[in-house]
């Protein structure tokens, strides 16, 4: 059982916190490319570890993420104009360098110098893998940028999404390396989910409902183990990455593409959780990319214009009952992605650790929140944190039958 404050540590996210400290040392995914799609288009909000931001692409195409208020009277920069590489206030037209430098102070006169002390706070950021990435640690320990198997695949193998969930990243993250719930939660989908359907290992989930867990740990992170009993005498195995700080990867269906996931906290109480299919040796077909634009898999369908799923919280993921009653469905949700989300929401926005009990099926968990734990306190007194170097993010994930012993 956790304590209090343990549950707390892993929790908050915020400035100042022991796992903010931790969280920062990593580049963040928080926009996708075509949310800042050219030079000077408008800027986008971004919330990110607690913290009110704004992102936009200059006139060169250079990204910048600063403060969202101006350093004036505190307006959202978000109404701001983006021109002349750099974003201007409409209120009293100060403008900022993607460095969140002032570089324009109409009221002062440039001889007084004041215009040279204004400056926003700011943090790199790097483009990859269609997704825009920021650093938000001590500038001396930043990283290379990041170097996971899909982040450097090439594009045709390769999609990417991101949904708001609304509650704490941890246990979003947890139900993503809890490899037991699937042949619960998700039984009713994966004999008919196209990204899923026709793998062998779906008869094993469904007949093997008591997995036995073997969890290492690797220089990225933890290796999960999750065994099966499979036919003719043989084990099925499932090993499921977790990479610092908040990676997974899906160990793969049949010849269907692999899943990845990462949860990155907005706040304490809301995430983005990011779904990706890829596969490492082939372009993914049209009915691949059809069924996960149309919410099919690890992913969603939208609320128009959003990035909130259309099942959510404010209408109980249109959840069917009758669906449950007569056992189409576990849980009465219609797709994996929400029937994990709702689950993991209705935990409340920060799960109380403190009244759980676990038992063997999470070992994962256990040392997951160990590792955070460990790795936060090096952070917090400036050490060396795992897996920020590439070597360490380039692994993959596996499904396998193998004899037994």
């Amino acid at each position: 059982m956790m304590s209090r404050e343990q549950n707390e540590q892993l929790s908050r996210v915020g400035p100042g916190t022991l796992m903010g400290k931790l969280l920062r040392r990593y580049w963040a995914p928080f926009l996708l490319s075509s949310e800042i799609p050219e030079p000077d288009c408008p800027p986008v909000r971004a919330k990110l570890m607690s913290e009110s931001l704004v992102c936009f692409r200059d006139s060169k195409g250079q990204i910048g993420l600063i403060d969202e208020f101006c350093a004036h009277r505190g307006v959202s920069l978000w109404f701001g104009q983006n021109e002349e590489c750099g974003l201007r206030c409409p209120y009293h037209g100060w403008k900022y360098d993607v460095t969140g430098q002032c570089v324009d102070l109409p009221s002062e006169p440039e001889e007084s110098g004041f215009r040279k002390n204004i400056k926003l706070k700011s943090y790199p950021c790097v483009e990859k893998a269609g997704i825009v990435w920021a650093y938000m640690g001590p500038p001396a320990l930043q990283p290379p940028p990041p170097a996971l198997e899909w982040t450097d695949v090439e594009p045709p193998q390769r999609f990417v999404s991101k949904r708001l969930q609304e509650c704490n990243y941890l246990q979003a993250m947890e139900g993503g390396i809890d490899s037991s719930h699937v042949s619960w939660l998700h039984g009713s989908e994966l004999n008919k989910d196209p990204l899923f359907k026709g793998s062998k290992g779906n008869v094993y989930n469904e007949q093997d409902r008591m997995p036995l867990f073997e969890v290492e740990e690797f220089p990225g992170g933890l290796l999960i183990g999750a065994r099966r009993n499979a036919e003719h005498g043989k084990y099925y195995w499932r090993i499921t990455p977790w990479i610092m700080p908040w990676y997974s990867i899906i160990p793969p269906r049949a010849g269907h593409p692999l899943g990845a996931h990462a949860w990155v906290p907005i706040d304490d109480e809301n995430c983005w959780a990011w779904s990706i299919n890829y596969h490492p040796k082939r372009a993914l077909t049209k009915s691949e990319i059809s069924a996960m634009q149309d919410g099919e898999g690890i992913h969603v369908k939208y609320v128009p214009g959003t990035f909130i799923p259309l099942a959510n919280k404010a209408n109980n993921y249109l959840m069917d009952r009758e669906s449950q009653r007569h056992g189409h469905s576990s849980t009465g949700v219609d797709g994996i992605a929400m029937q994990d989300a709702s689950i993991q929401e209705s935990m409340g926005p920060i799960q109380d650790r403190t009244k759980e009990h676990l038992c063997a099926t999470d070992s994962g968990i256990v040392m997951t929140r160990k590792i955070l734990l460990r790795a936060a306190k090096v952070a917090a007194e400036g050490g060396a944190v795992p897996a920020t170097e590439p070597e360490a993010q380039r692994v993959r994930s596996a499904s396998i039958e193998l004899e037994k012993g």
